[in-house]
């Protein structure tokens, strides 16, 4: 077991998770970002499963109905040893990787170290280059201080404004199972140890891997991402030239809330093609 930051693989705790999908297709592996869980991709799923996968999302530990590591703090390194741990319990590998968001940070992260566990790539609104930079509430989580006070003021309502600020689509039922990632003081303080526990300049040790994985590759935006703005698709397809770019037009970061049905169809497009040269 590699990534575990101090903590045993024994002591990874078990991931919950949404399926759908034959037991014995292939598995496409979906992947969610902050502040989501798995039901982020409610839409997903069954398209995914008609185009021939084991549709398979994961909680994060502290996110939806996962619990927090044991003995793990809740960083960078823990998320990818809990889905190291997770695909490696439930023998899923290999896997069409799928993620969004920090989803992407831990699982492209995994992947490049698992090259030989992933078949396709499916990127969406994320970054992984060496010279990233956090956006503004990134940088609040990362402060001193400052990120203690953001998390303790969170209440449902402020949550949902914030939520519907990014994305007016976003559901109550969507925020609620979302508000789960911040039940309770160590819930919310391993946001803070997630947020500043890495450094982008980490990413240098993984330049060009994705581009020698050789796997398909989809690269899904929104057009108005202001967390991940669309130019670092771009700099995905140049880093990645066999790399399929869509941009979701009129979508912003949360693209899964403002346009469920065309992400839905892209995905399973994309996850058709890959599975018909899968035997």
């Amino acid at each position: 077991m590699i990534w575990t930051d101090g903590v045993s693989s024994s002591a990874v705790a078990a991931l919950a998770y949404s399926e759908a999908g034959d037991p014995d297709a292939p598995v496409a592996l979906l992947v969610h970002g902050y502040p989501n869980s798995s039901y982020l991709w409610r839409d997903c799923l069954e398209p995914i499963a008609a185009a021939g996968w084991r549709a398979v999302a994961p909680d994060l530990p502290g996110f939806g109905d996962s619990p927090l590591t044991p003995g793990a703090r809740g960083t960078w390194a823990d998320h990818v040893a809990a889905l190291d741990d997770f695909v490696a319990r439930e023998a899923l590998a290999p896997v069409a990787l799928v993620a969004h968001d920090w989803g992407a940070l831990i699982g492209l992260r995994w992947a490049c170290e698992r090259t030989y566990a992933v078949r396709a790539l499916a990127i969406m609104g994320s970054g992984f280059f060496p010279d990233g930079r956090w956006h503004g509430l990134a940088q609040g989580l990362r402060t001193l201080g400052e990120g203690e006070q953001l998390l303790d003021a969170l209440t449902r309502e402020s949550f949902g404004e914030l939520l519907r600020s990014a994305s007016p689509r976003v559901t109550d039922d969507a925020i609620d199972e979302y508000w789960k990632a911040y039940d309770g003081p160590q819930r919310r303080r391993a946001h803070l140890a997630l947020y500043r526990s890495g450094e982008f300049s980490e990413l240098q040790a993984y330049e060009g891997a994705l581009a020698a994985m050789d796997v398909p590759t989809l690269l899904l935006w929104g057009e108005n991402d202001a967390f991940a703005p669309v130019a670092g698709a771009f700099r995905f397809k140049r880093e990645i030239p066999h790399a399929e770019l869509v941009v979701v037009e009129g979508a912003g970061h949360f693209l899964h809330e403002d346009a469920p049905d065309r992400v839905a169809a892209e995905l399973s497009r994309f996850l058709g093609t890959v599975r018909a040269g899968v035997r």
